[in-house]
């Protein structure tokens, strides 16, 4: 056993100022831990995944996508196939930076096993539900989004032609532009939503300068050691889910959370079943349901609704029970799908070298790092935080609208308004008996005496007038200063800016 060296990890926030970043640890210790990480996990021999040890796996799945395993470190990260904002995208200018400096690869994996969102382009002017990037939002009841066909052509085109008028005023050509363009081209040809928008997103980083490779998720799920992983978690469920709840009840206890549900539930265990953190997709159907096994003597199950079950063996040669269990998901028309904390420890354990993360993924997988020390008995590998903030151009160097401070403004103006006299009802009132009628017959005295001055009060006008203007000026900046519209509204020229940060910073 390897006891996980202690982490610090920092209370992250995204950056208000437009244009900053976070990155998290420092370029240095960033660079050290990528070395350290790719040291450790080659040679973690005693790690033992399904009786066969971890860089074995490591191996065989680094080949699997296309890495030739000769000492080339693998820099990664991941996100749902949506309209992700500029601080999700800053995540791919971080491991282009970070793979250059150290003569890697970077990886981005495009999660199209999740429940699909954000799938809304969104500019100053939609409003805060957008313009659908599907022809008629059948996003609504797919399960998970590699399920949604792409849009139309003909619909993309009124999706660029509509933009084309909006940004005519705008002083700028959007690259969402060349976006659409690509995506109306690749659609022509795509099977399904997820892998024309994934494509159409890399034409567009390859654009400004970003070298990663571009990955779908869904076809990890039947590589053989990603099965491999699966099994070994589905063969020692009881210990895994023991393990699991562990690790969140730490971390509950460490940040003080009441909470039961965050920040994920426990794993449901009991003498005859124990859910894992998997879901069980039915390709056939396209519905999926939390993957739960159930007691055989001393071993689990994974039982199909037909009747039809695989038996988990902890102690089965791993190479036949991989190759049977993945024949057993294709005739049963099954894929076992991960769990967002399974997703990045598949990630984390049998892929990368380094692993970055956003402020939300980095906030769980400290639940992660606990549970790879205590289930694996390996010092969990260091990851690393990125986001970063850019307003719409429009926005940059605007003074935002202060609704509270005029507010105030307000109420000490109403207050001001009898002068002396109100401090002579104060005391009054102060005096009088409390619960008396004396009080009460003040205390309506006095405000019937301010509504008064109020209503031939110049200075009340003029206030009111100016409540009314900043409050259209906050309603307006709310798109303005919205972080989370999606990145390509940007023009090219401030996202290759972002991108020069990144790798200033990181090559020091």
């Amino acid at each position: 056993m390897h006891p996980a060296a202690p982490t610090q990890y920092a209370d992250w926030k995204a950056p208000a100022g437009d244009g900053e970043l976070l990155l998290w640890p420092n370029p240095d210790a960033l660079l050290r831990d990528t070395e350290e990480n790719a040291r450790r996990l080659s040679s973690a021999e005693s790690v033992l995944v399904q009786g066969v040890p971890l860089p074995e796996w490591r191996r065989r799945l680094r080949q699997w996508i296309g890495h030739s395993d000769d000492g080339r470190p693998l820099v990664a990260a991941g996100h749902q196939t949506e309209l992700y904002h500029p601080g999700v995208w800053a995540k791919n200018a971080l491991i282009d930076a970070v793979a250059t400096r150290v003569g890697g690869s970077a990886y981005h994996f495009a999660v199209d096993t999740d429940e699909p969102k954000h799938l809304h382009l969104r500019w100053p002017g939609t409003g805060p539900a957008g313009l659908p990037l599907l022809d008629d939002a059948p996003a609504q009841g797919a399960q998970w989004s590699e399920l949604l066909p792409p849009p139309t052509p003909a619909h993309l085109e009124r999706l660029r032609r509509d933009l084309q008028s909006a940004s005519s005023g705008w002083g700028f050509r959007p690259l969402a532009l060349e976006f659409l363009e690509s995506m109306r081209r690749l659609s022509l040809e795509a099977r399904d939503l997820p892998s024309t928008l994934t494509n159409a997103l890399h034409e567009l980083d390859w654009g400004l300068g970003l070298r990663h490779h571009a990955l779908l998720f869904s076809p990890v799920c039947f590589s053989e050691p990603y099965l491999a992983f699966a099994c070994h978690v589905l063969g020692r469920a009881g210990q895994f889910a023991a393990d699991y709840n562990d690790s969140l009840e730490a971390y509950r206890r460490a940040h003080r959370i009441k909470a039961p549900g965050r920040p994920m539930p426990n794993l449901k265990l009991s003498a005859d079943s124990c859910e894992v953190p998997f879901w069980v997709d039915c390709l056939e159907k396209e519905t999926r349901e939390r993957a739960t096994v159930e007691r055989r003597e001393d071993a689990w199950a994974l039982v199909h609704p037909c009747g039809s079950e695989f038996v988990f063996q902890p102690r089965a040669e791993a190479g036949a029970l991989v190759h049977e269990f993945g024949k057993w998901l294709r005739a049963n028309r099954l894929r076992l799908s991960p769990r967002a904390l399974t997703l990045t420890m598949v990630l984390r354990m049998l892929v990368a070298d380094q692993f970055a993360h956003g402020i939300g993924g980095a906030r769980y997988d400290q639940v992660a790092d606990a549970l790879i020390a205590k289930h694996f008995g390996l010092e969990p590998p260091r990851f690393c935080v990125t986001t970063a903030t850019l307003y719409f151009p429009q926005a940059v160097g605007r003074p935002r609208a202060c609704v509270s401070c005029v507010v105030q403004e307000g109420h000490q103006l109403q207050h001001s308004l009898l002068g002396p006299e109100k401090e002579r009802f104060v005391e009054a009132i102060a005096a009088a008996p409390r619960g008396s009628i004396e009080r009460s017959v003040l205390f309506t005295e006095m405000h019937r005496r301010r509504q008064r001055a109020a209503a031939s009060h110049p200075a009340l006008g003029e206030w009111e007038q100016r409540l009314r203007e900043v409050e259209r000026q906050h309603a307006e900046e709310t798109e303005l200063f919205d972080r989370e519209l999606f990145y390509a509204v940007q023009p090219g020229e401030r996202l290759e800016g972002l991108v020069a940060r990144y790798r200033a910073a990181v090559s020091g």
